[in-house]
């Protein structure tokens, strides 16, 4: 008789592990849902969902901190447009930086260009991301565990943008917050930070341009300069078919030459790898 009790019991456990598996899903806010272009953690929830609504939104490309009760940012991408919001709570045995590096990363291989990203205390106080710019007091957490990034989508939908926002809190709770931003009026030229193209070169390798065809221009010449000067001790290739004066150009704005490889001539725009 002991056998098939046995046998009840384990029917019973996988009964309830079939069961916890298909409310997963039912733990997300009423009415949520996904972006099409941004990839969940598995298992993560929605906790705070905000349907599409036209508003006017700042989206900070700089440190933030709060002088004379005023929020203050280095510079800012300011534009009515329609936003959804969605926060997910990440599951214990992962970590908010997963999250945010699974979304970057599914964002980057769909061609978006990063603007701006800054990493723990490089961002500012988190309490004034949580409160002042996302109006989510969920995201309140560590300022060495966050992470913020602007992103502009490639075309035809380079009128928006993706914000995404990383937070572990001190209850060990992770958080993904990911804003969509759709422009009602063109966008026009966004630029990216120097720090944002070197801590992209260094997290992911490689700087791909493909839109700088041509002859090296302004401003991408003192932009990309300003980057490579930031770590003087990063070497890299520059490759494309202008490569050379890309090279020269740089060579001309201060950064060493001996910093500076050639690579080949077959890639679109100007492509920087780093050479480990």
């Amino acid at each position: 008789m002991r056998a098939p009790m046995r046998l009840s019991s384990a029917l019973g456990l996988m009964f309830c592990f079939s069961a916890l598996s298909a409310f997963s899903q039912a733990d997300d806010v009423p009415g949520s849902q996904d972006l099409v272009n941004v990839p969940r953690l598995t298992d993560a929830e929605i906790v705070d969902y905000r349907p599409s609504v036209e508003l006017e939104r700042v989206y900070p490309m700089g440190s933030i901190r709060k002088i004379s009760g005023q929020l203050r940012f280095d510079g800012q991408v300011n534009a009515r447009g329609n936003v959804t919001a969605i926060t997910y709570q990440i599951p214990l045995e992962h970590t908010s930086d997963e999250a945010f590096t699974a979304a970057r990363e599914a964002l980057q291989k769909q061609g978006a260009q990063l603007l701006f990203w800054c990493q723990a205390r490089d961002c500012g106080e988190s309490s004034l991301w949580a409160n002042e710019v996302f109006g989510n007091a969920k995201l309140y957490g560590a300022d060495d565990q966050q992470a913020y990034l602007l992103l502009r989508l490639a075309a035809p939908d380079t009128d928006t943008l993706v914000a995404l926002y990383g937070i572990t809190r001190g209850n060990r709770r992770a958080y993904l917050h990911v804003e969509q931003f759709k422009a009602v009026a063109p966008l026009g030229e966004l630029l990216p930070t120097s720090a944002t193209l070197l801590r992209q070169l260094k997290s992911t390798g490689e700087l791909d341009l493909p839109m700088l065809t041509g002859t090296p221009q302004e401003p991408w010449i003192t932009l990309l300069s300003r980057g490579l000067n930031l770590d003087s001790s990063l070497r890299v290739t520059v490759s494309g078919s202008d490569a050379q004066a890309w090279r020269e150009a740089l060579v001309a704005k201060g950064v060493r030459a001996a910093r500076l490889e050639a690579g080949n001539s077959d890639s679109k725009g100007v492509a920087i790898e780093l050479i480990r």
